[in-house]
């Protein structure tokens, strides 16, 4: 069963989800140093830089430029880190932790609103995976870190986990709604796991240079 695109529930996913990355990016901004334009600026990326993509590859209307209420959501973001800002920056886990949320539910609304515009499961969970993540390469690009998305921390392979849990309920018969919660339980229990106990994918490693019978190694 796939549910209509935007219903009320769906809408409220969009918009915490909107939240929880407006909060990761101002808050990483804020550690940075960015002046309050900049900051917000970095949380605008942040919380519509993924949903932007996915629409443009779904040649979809773009999301916040049907709704106002996405930056208005950002403002409230900036007015959470401005009030508790010593309580969010002092830890890097806090910023781990909006993003985990905003990684989680971002990846629902880019599957449900994939198949709603008729893709098959395995576009929608790339699609997933291009909503919740590419706002975060684009916040780590910006602010000159090295992306999450990039890193050996299991990121976007927990998009795409999510996204296989998903496609497994609806084909069990599962209800959209618990394909949803389970697709975000899936993502906040591997990043949860990553952060905790350092789970992650094995690293590619450059060849050792072979010796030869003189010691000496080749160029």
């Amino acid at each position: 069963m796939i549910l209509p695109f935007p219903t009320t529930f769906i809408f409220i996913i969009e918009v915490l989800g909107t939240l929880a990355f407006a909060i990761s990016g101002i808050r990483l901004a804020a550690r940075k140093h960015f002046d309050w334009f900049g900051a917000y600026t970095i949380g605008i990326v942040t919380a519509i830089g993924g949903g932007t993509i996915r629409d443009l590859l779904l040649d979809a209307p773009v999301f916040w430029m049907q709704n106002w209420s996405y930056l208005a959501v950002t403002a409230l973001g900036f007015v959470i880190v401005l009030c508790l800002r010593r309580v969010l920056t002092s830890s890097s886990k806090t910023l781990y932790m909006f993003d985990a949320i905003g990684l989680a539910l971002f990846v629902i609304t880019g599957i449900q609103k994939s198949l709603v515009f008729g893709y098959p499961m395995w576009v929608a969970i790339i699609m997933g995976m291009v909503t919740g993540s590419f706002g975060g390469v684009l916040r780590d690009v910006l602010i000159n870190e090295e992306p999450l998305f990039f890193r050996t921390d299991i990121y976007a392979t927990a998009c795409i986990a999510g996204g296989i849990i998903y496609w497994m309920v609806l084909s069990f018969g599962g209800s959209a709604v618990l394909a949803q919660v389970l697709c975000a339980a899936t993502i906040l229990l591997l990043r949860w796991g990553t952060l905790r106990y350092g789970w992650h994918l094995p690293v590619m490693h450059e060849p050792l240079p072979q010796s030869d019978d003189t010691g000496s190694t080749d160029a």
